[in-house]
């Protein structure tokens, strides 16, 4: 079993910044994808950011290139999301999602994330 822990989050203004962390404990040595998904008010859950815990390597929803970075601390079994240059249209509950080789998902309990002005 995987226990996941999410904070950051909350009220920006557009233009602002944000980082959410998501921390995982328990069973973690299989673990090797960890994703940020979020999902906006009547709309469905969508994949934003994917990292490789291996290899570092990442992927990016097309939208976010370029103002969002994930990162990783394999030793603090952690995943981190650096949101910046935030707009209206991110505004959305963000999950963190960690894979397991045996495609088991477990998921933190999503941190909200309110672009306003």
């Amino acid at each position: 079993q995987v226990q996941v822990v999410e904070s950051g989050g909350g009220l920006v203004q557009p233009g602002g910044s944000l980082r959410l962390s998501c921390a995982a404990s328990g069973s973690t040595f299989n673990i090797y994808k960890m994703s940020w998904y979020r999902q906006a008010p009547g709309k469905e859950r969508e994949l934003v950011a994917v990292i490789s815990s291996a290899s570092g390597s990442t992927n990016y929803k097309d939208s976010v290139k370029g103002r969002f970075t994930i990162s990783r601390d394999n030793a603090k079994n952690t995943v981190y999301l650096q949101m910046n240059s935030l707009k209206p249209e991110d505004t959305a509950v963000y999950y963190c999602n960690y894979l397991q080789t045996n495609g088991v998902n477990y998921w933190g309990q999503g941190a909200q994330v309110t672009v306003s002005s």
